[in-house]
């Protein structure tokens, strides 16, 4: 068996990628809702901060910080997959099931990347609330709902028109 070397640093912030095996598959946003109960409940139980989230259809990036004496963030993520599989198979959704009899709903692995440092945040932040452009959603992020980018326009953090388009048009006299 491999053992996977990951990063852990107790009360880091670390930026997560998850993705559905079938990236066809708009399930994320379908189901929004239920991912997003299943996280405040994972949270809950296992305190962390949403520094910046967005959910797609096929995949979810998030910038999490966890307590000072903590690091686990892959049990988090482990619980968060395994509850939503659940909830899609008693919604009745179609998965397709590997040779040991476990849904093929997500990716097996997942990407983590260490926060060093504030810039390394800045970035991380960003790119969490221009993917839905970045993937053709939308043209602005303010557009796409599933996003921290909200909460960041409502604290003063980021504008309106963050990320978007230049306006076209002859604005001068």
């Amino acid at each position: 068996m491999v053992h996977y070397r990951r990063s852990r640093v107790a009360g880091g912030s670390y930026f997560l990628t998850v993705n559905l095996r079938d990236r066809r598959r708009g399930l994320l946003v379908e189901y929004v809702d239920a991912l997003r109960d299943i996280v405040r409940a994972v949270k809950r139980e296992l305190p962390f901060t949403i520094d910046a989230m967005v959910v797609l259809p096929d995949h979810w990036h998030a910038v999490w910080t966890l307590p000072p004496d903590d690091a686990d963030y892959a049990r988090r993520v482990r619980l968060i997959k395994a509850r939503f599989t659940r909830h899609l198979v008693r919604a009745g959704v179609n998965m397709e099931q590997d040779r040991r009899g476990e849904y093929a709903l997500w990716q097996r692995r997942f990407w983590e990347h260490t926060i060093r440092d504030g810039r390394d945040m800045q970035a991380h932040v960003d790119y969490v609330h221009i993917n839905p452009v970045k993937h053709g959603h939308v043209t602005r992020a303010v557009d796409w709902p599933h996003s921290t980018i909200h909460r960041y326009i409502e604290c003063g953090w980021l504008s309106v028109d963050w990320a978007c388009e230049p306006q076209c048009g002859d604005f001068g006299e």
